[in-house]
């Protein structure tokens, strides 16, 4: 079957798997079509909770002026068939290698729409999996220099970790850079268990306060950060009055602590009803527990909301990484030597490039 390839047609279909998706944009919509949309899609009907989650893809074709070189600008090479033909023998090494690290489909299928996804095919797959690295460095939103948490609530799920979080944070912010300030919990209509924090803050000598108390900084500088009752996914209306305590007392910087340890479903449940309560960070815990970081390319990658910090241990003043694009990337990508940085030909051992994954067997 020929789809029309009228300039700005746009198709949605559904497929299995990103491969499927990619092969079926190469072969029935040309290389002038671009991917519009990607999103999980649940299979429907009697057995479909026993089915897996499909990709609803949504593509489209654009005009030739959209792809044209300049006058003064030629391909390096034509786009023949003989290149497809041996990029479709090897895509799947560096595929199963990103898989097995954790990439979801709908990341892979955004890698596969990348015009350099032909040419790191085509590479040593150890330097590949280099490029690859490098690549999602790039689609990594700009984001400018960040001013410093001032007033800020930690908010999250029952377990995901958020006191910690916020312990480990309150670590960071006295030990490394010296600054001062308080917490303030508080309830609304249901507990709010502080567990460690009482006597960790004493320790610290970061003063507690129970909410009614002031949630303005005490000096210039200082900071107030506020540890919130957990958030519901399955009642959002429950979630109202906390809503409504950050409104009030304008609480701009808004923490979402995630237990990155969770399904694929509740994460995404948990990172929407976050976007929904208007967080600007979030933070990633338990990756302790975590084989596959690469699950958190998504989350780096979408935008909405800042990566602020991992947690890669219970303790209450390490185990801390503040740059999460450099960890989740070192963790789930070679890092370059000096010799790839010169582009010298790198092992296209699959074992070596498995063990640079660090994929657990």
């Amino acid at each position: 079957m020929n789809f029309p390839t009228t300039p700005g047609t746009t198709f949605k279909f559904v497929v299995g798997s990103a491969e499927q998706a990619a092969q079926l944009i190469r072969e029935q919509l040309g290389d002038s079509a671009r991917v519009l949309s990607v999103r999980n899609v649940a299979p429907g009907g009697l057995f479909g909770f026993m089915s897996a989650p499909k990709l609803e893809v949504v593509a489209q074709i654009s005009g030739p002026a959209d792809h044209a070189p300049a006058a003064e600008e030629a391909p390096a090479e034509p786009v023949a068939p003989p290149r497809r033909s041996v990029s479709a023998a090897t895509p799947l090494r560096l595929t199963d290698l990103l898989r097995r690290s954790g990439f979801s489909e709908k990341l892979l299928l955004r890698l596969f729409e990348s015009p350099s996804w032909l040419a790191l095919n085509e590479l040593p797959l150890h330097r590949a999996l280099v490029e690859t690295g490098r690549h999602l460095r790039g689609l990594a939103p700009a984001r400018p220099d960040a001013a410093p948490l001032t007033r800020a609530a930690f908010i999250g799920t029952p377990g995901a970790g958020r006191t910690t979080a916020l312990c480990k944070w309150l670590s960071a912010e006295v030990f490394r850079r010296a600054r001062i300030g308080h917490v303030i919990t508080a309830e609304f209509d249901r507990p709010n268990p502080t567990g460690p924090l009482p006597v960790f803050c004493e320790a610290l000598g970061v003063p507690l306060a129970h909410f009614p108390a002031s949630t303005q900084p005490a000096t210039i500088g200082a900071f107030v950060y506020f540890d919130l009752p957990g958030i519901s996914l399955r009642h959002p209306a429950e979630n109202a009055a906390l809503a409504g305590f950050l409104d009030r007392e304008r609480i701009a910087q808004r923490v979402l602590v995630l237990n990155a340890a969770y399904d694929h479903t509740a994460l995404r449940a948990g990172y929407a009803a976050g976007r929904d309560l208007g967080a600007t960070h979030v933070v990633f815990t338990h990756l302790d527990e975590v084989t596959q970081w690469g699950r958190l390319w998504d989350y780096l990658l979408d935008g909405d909301i800042q990566p602020l910090f991992l947690t890669t241990g219970p303790s209450l003043t390490g185990d801390l990484e503040e740059d999460p694009l450099e960890a989740v990337a070192r963790r789930t990508l070679p890092v370059p030597t000096p010799a790839e940085n010169d582009e010298t030909a790198a092992d296209d051992s699959a074992a070596e490039a498995g063990q640079a994954l660090n994929v657990a067997a």
